[in-house]
C-alpha cells in the first residue's frame, strides 16, 4: 500500500480481534499499520511487543472486544500500558465493537455494572480517547471521563437499502423489540417509510407470543437491531411478521456476533437477507448464506483523521 498521510506522528496498531478491518481503516487513513506482536503463553498469559518507536506519537489501537471477549479486552489493556510506558503522546482506543456494553445497569439486586467497570479499566490503563461504533446505549459515553466519539452505522445501512431500492411506500422499518424503537424510527426517517414494532413477551405460563404494532400487511419489512447474538430475537420477530401478513422480511444490525447456533436459527427463519457491518471479524466463522457485510472502515478511518486534525465530526453522523 502506498502511504499518503503526511503526518508521521499518527500511528495505527492492530491487535488480534479484527485484522482485516484494521488494514482497511489504515488504508483509508493512508498509512501502514504499526509493527507489533501479540503472544499467548501456554498458561494463558499475554505478552505484547511494540516493534517500533512511538515516543511522542498519537497512537490509535484498533481492537473489538468480541468473543473471546476477555482475551481481547486484556490484550487491549496490556497494549495501552505498553504504549504509555513507551511515551506515546496520546493513546486513542478504536473499538468497533464494545464488549460488556449490555451490562449497563443493575437490573436485579446485587448485579454488577460491568460496562462501567470496563470503562474504568480502559481509563486507568492510560487511554486518552475512545472512538467506537454504535454503543449498546448512547448513555455509556457518560461512564468515561475522557472524550468518547460514538459513530453510528445507520447512515451506512440507509445508503445500502437506498441502493437496493427499499425506500418506498411498500417498505416498513420494524423494531423487533420495544427497546429498539428509537433506532428503527431513525432508519425509517432516512428511508422515508412507516414504522412498526414487534411486541414479544412471555406469559405467566412461560409461553412466548408476539404481535405487530403497525400496518405491515403486504409490505416489505426491514428489521433493525444493534447486534445479532443468538439470532433468536430476529428469528421470532420474522415469524411474527410473516404470520401477520408481511410480504417479505429483511434484517440488519450494526454488529454480527453470531454466537452459539445463531447461523442455524437465522437460516431457518423467514428472512430474505441479513446485513451487518464488519465491526467483528467473521472470516473464520460460519455465517448465514444470506448475509451481506458492509464495511465501516471508511467511517472509522475518517473519524481517526478528523480526531487527529481537530476537525468536527458532525458530518459523519449525517445521512
Amino acid at each position: 500500500m502506498t502511504t499518503s498521510y503526511k503526518d508521521p506522528s499518527l500511528k495505527i496498531f492492530s491487535l488480534n480481534a479484527n485484522q482485516p478491518l484494521a488494514e482497511k481503516i489504515a488504508e483509508v487513513v493512508g498509512i501502514e499499520l504499526g509493527k507489533s506482536s501479540v503472544r499467548h503463553f501456554s498458561d494463558g498469559e499475554i505478552q505484547i511487543n511494540i516493534e517500533e518507536s512511538i515516543r511522542g506519537d498519537h497512537v490509535y489501537i484498533i481492537q473489538s472486544t468480541n468473543n473471546p471477549v476477555n482475551d481481547h479486552l486484556l490484550e487491549l489493556l496490556i497494549m495501552i500500558d505498553a504504549l504509555k510506558r513507551a511515551s506515546a503522546k496520546t493513546i486513542n482506543v478504536v473499538m468497533p465493537y464494545f464488549g460488556y456494553a449490555r451490562q449497563d445497569r443493575t437490573a436485579k439486586p446485587r448485579e454488577p455494572i460491568t460496562a462501567k467497570l470496563v470503562a474504568n479499566m480502559i481509563q486507568k490503563a492510560g487511554a486518552t480517547r475512545i472512538l467506537t461504533l454504535d454503543l449498546h446505549t448512547v448513555q455509556l459515553q457518560g461512564f468515561f471521563d475522557i472524550p468518547v466519539d460514538n459513530l453510528f452505522t445507520l447512515p451506512l445501512l440507509a445508503r445500502y437499502y437506498h441502493e437496493c431500492g427499499l425506500n418506498n411506500e411498500e417498505v416498513v422499518v420494524v423494531s423487533p423489540k420495544n427497546s429498539g424503537v428509537g433506532r428503527a424510527r431513525t432508519l425509517s426517517e432516512y428511508l422515508d417509510t412507516t414504522l412498526a414494532i414487534v411486541d414479544q413477551h412471555v406469559d405467566e405460563n412461560g409461553e412466548e407470543s408476539g404481535y405487530v404494532i403497525g400496518n405491515i400487511t403486504g409490505k416489505t419489512c426491514i428489521m433493525i437491531d444493534d447486534m445479532i447474538n443468538t439470532g433468536e430475537t430476529l428469528a421470532k420477530a420474522a415469524n411474527v411478521l410473516m404470520d401477520s401478513g408481511a410480504k417479505e422480511v429483511y434484517a440488519c444490525a450494526s454488529h454480527g456476533l453470531f454466537s452459539a447456533n445463531a447461523t442455524e436459527i437465522l437460516e431457518n427463519a423467514p428472512i430474505k437477507k441479513i446485513c451487518v457491518t464488519d465491526s467483528i471479524d467473521l472470516t473464520e466463522k460460519r455465517t448465514p448464506e444470506n448475509l451481506e457485510i458492509i464495511t465501516c472502515s471508511q467511517l472509522m478511518g475518517e473519524g481517526i483523521k478528523r480526531i487527529h486534525e481537530n476537525v468536527p465530526m458532525s458530518s459523519l453522523f449525517k445521512f
